[in-house]
């Protein structure tokens, strides 16, 4: 399989010089280097400039209502556990209207991928303020500048409980390819924040050029959960990208499988004594 695997033909209609169109790639290279069948893949997108994504990839896709990528993706996840489940999302759509539906994400661990495209800004709806801008970014709702203090996406979903934690860049293609990669291997839930300029009403392609570095050239241990929330809460000019945490543990699919077919000496007898376990109600 090559990247022409998962093309579904249509042009796509962002800005040129559009971060997504990073992501869009690296998506495609990631999902032909593991050699996933179309058929066996579901992308699910919200709404926001990113949301076109699901028109450009020739998988199984669905276009959801805003904020509600987790839920669908979650319920696809269940109804059918042999498929590779990638959501998508914006930093408005992800971190504001659905921002509820992260942490219970995370701590269900649901064997899915997140894939945040952060621009930073609204920009399907030309510049307004989202949950990720930089204080004092002039925006069309917010002309005097944001005062607003940013929320931080890695440290949430480290609190959390994720067990794959991880940002990117969309101008490193090939570094966001094999985050990708390693999120979709990934038994559980896999966050990815990609840091992905909006060349029109927010472009932080210089900034982020001359800031960012590779967690791994760095010799960073992912399995280091102290250490992986010291880089979370990292503030100065220097921007880590990779993978920041990762662990193994039993999935949501897990417990409803042990559930549905618990060990014998687990299971309730068939038949129970209604008098004793009603005694409390006298």
């Amino acid at each position: 399989m090559d990247i022409t695997t998962y093309d579904s033909g249509r042009r796509p209609v962002w800005c040129p010089g559009c971060g997504n169109y990073g992501i869009l790639l690296a998506l495609r290279k990631a999902l032909a280097e593991l050699k996933l069948a179309p058929e066996e893949v579901v992308i699910v997108t919200g709404i926001g400039c990113h949301g076109r994504i699901s028109d450009y990839m020739k998988t199984n896709t669905f276009h959801t209502i805003h904020g509600r990528v987790l839920p669908l993706a979650t319920g696809i996840k269940l109804a059918n556990p042999k498929l590779t489940v990638i959501a998508h999302s914006g930093d408005g759509d992800a971190y504001a209207i659905g921002m509820g539906h992260l942490p219970h994400t995370a701590r269900r661990n649901i064997d899915i991928t997140l894939i945040v495209h952060n621009n930073m800004v609204f920009g399907l709806t030309t510049g307004q303020v989202t949950p990720t801008t930089p204080i004092g970014v002039k925006t069309k709702s917010t002309p005097f500048g944001n005062f607003e203090k940013p929320i931080n996406p890695l440290l949430l979903a480290l609190a959390s409980g994720a067990t794959f934690v991880a940002r990117g860049f969309s101008a490193e293609i090939d570094h966001l390819k094999e985050i990708i990669k390693e999120g979709i291997s990934h038994r559980g839930f896999a966050f990815i924040d990609v840091l992905q300029p909006c060349v029109t009403f927010f472009n932080t392609y210089t900034v982020l050029r001359e800031r960012v570095y590779k967690l791994e050239e760095s010799g960073h241990d992912p399995s280091n959960l102290e250490e992986a929330f010291r880089l979370a809460m990292q503030n100065d000019k220097r921007i880590p990208i990779g993978v920041f945490y990762k662990r193994e543990e039993p999935t949501l699919e897990d417990a409803f499988k042990h559930a549905m077919n618990p060990p014998p000496a687990e299971r309730l007898p068939v038949k129970v004594d209604l008098s004793k376990a009603l005694t409390r109600f006298r």
